[in-house]
């Protein structure tokens, strides 16, 4: 910031002064003359959703946000648990072109805004699907360009990464973020071989991997989940888990197995030290109960809840016992537990140990039947892309 003349600043008076004056404006000369590293650190202890509203009052501001000072107070509040900004499930649904609406679990309602990628900078891509969410970032499909577009909306910063290969046909891909930089992993399947392709954003650039096939078996359109330092993959019957090890590229079997009578599995992980175990428990692919297991240090499965009754009654009665449109996924302390063909999430909360149903988006029209993609937002406006 060039110049600081514009900028007017109020200060307070001591308790002696009289409620009815209005504090006089600090004096521009002052003012003006301070070092713009000075006014940067000051400005920089505004709360940042007041900085992020009064952006459209000064250009300069904008980029203050990516000063030195701004980065290192509010990166490290964002990645504390007292981030500035709520946390929020998306809702992707063919109904809606290019937005998303959002329930704020901080607040536990629906806003009344939306998430929208009509923005100008998305015009370029005609044909942007939504594929995951991760650590405040967007990956994005653009079949039309065989590309993929890494984004932060809040930041309104992009990238654009070429598909590996240009006979790849994405279906699921897994998308992990940390404080380093992100990962992308993608599984395809060509006539020759099975092959993985990860991409990592510190260095820009795809490697190939061989032979999933034997391992993953030809159904294998699920996304994995992290895990200290490997992507955990839930295989069709018979049911196992196994592990992509990212740093190596090979393919591991845990030795311990998985409970018994399992009728679907799905696998979920906070990206840090827990990774659950989603399962229904039944017979001929029919479930009576749906349980929640945890890894312990062990590699064993611990039971930690089971659904309640009615509600695993009015779940799997949605599902019509076809697991297939079953998805899971981490928020915020809730486990996630979706179907493509249900407006609603059915969630647990860690913290109490309670299940809930998420309330139907008031926008949806009631006659909406299949589509629902949800996802995880936690915005963080320095994820870098």
């Amino acid at each position: 910031m060039k110049k600081n003349a514009g900028i007017v600043m109020r200060c307070s008076y001591s308790p002696a002064t009289p409620r009815s004056s209005s504090p006089p404006p600090m004096d521009p000369k002052i003012w003006s003359k301070l070092p713009p590293e000075i006014l940067e650190y000051i400005l920089s202890f505004l709360p940042l959703k007041t900085f992020l509203n009064l952006r459209s009052t000064c250009k300069g501001f904008w980029s203050l946000i990516f000063s030195p000072s701004f980065i290192s107070k509010h990166s490290s509040i964002s990645s504390s648990s007292s981030s500035p900004f709520s946390s929020f499930l998306l809702l992707s649904h063919p109904q809606f072109h290019r937005h998303f609406p959002l329930y704020d679990c901080t607040l536990g309602t629906w806003r009344n805004i939306s998430l929208s990628l009509s923005d100008s900078s998305f015009h370029s891509f005609p044909s942007l699907t939504t594929l995951v969410s991760s650590g405040g970032l967007f990956c994005l499909s653009d079949s039309l360009s065989c590309s993929l577009l890494v984004c932060n909306l809040l930041a309104k910063s992009s990238r654009k990464i070429q598909y590996p290969s240009f006979s790849l046909h994405l279906e699921h891909l897994t998308f992990v973020t940390t404080p380093a930089g992100y990962t992308i992993f993608v599984l395809c399947s060509e006539a020759a071989s099975n092959c993985a392709f990860v991409y990592d954003s510190n260095v820009r650039t795809w490697k190939r991997f061989h032979g999933f096939g034997p391992v993953l078996g030809d159904h294998h359109h699920r996304q994995g989940v992290f895990y200290k330092g490997g992507l955990y993959f839930a295989t069709p019957e018979p049911f196992s888990v196994v592990i992509f090890d990212l740093a190596s590229g090979r393919w591991e079997r845990p030795v311990r197995g998985l409970p018994s009578q399992l009728t679907f599995v799905r696998l979920v992980s906070d990206g840090e030290g827990k990774l659950c175990l989603v399962g229904g428990i039944g017979n001929n692919g029919i479930s009576r109960s749906i349980k929640l297991w945890e890894l312990d240090g062990d590699g064993n499965w611990v039971e930690v809840q089971s659904l309640p009754d009615l509600m695993c009654k009015k779940f799997v009665s949605v599902c019509y016992h076809n697991y297939e449109h079953v998805y899971c996924f981490w928020h915020e302390g809730m486990i996630c537990i979706c179907c493509y063909t249900w407006p609603e999430i059915l969630y647990y909360l860690v913290s109490r140990r309670t299940w809930h149903w998420l309330p139907r988006c008031p926008s949806l029209p009631l006659k909406c039947s299949c589509g629902f993609k949800w996802f995880s937002f936690v915005p963080n406006l320095y994820a870098s892309v």
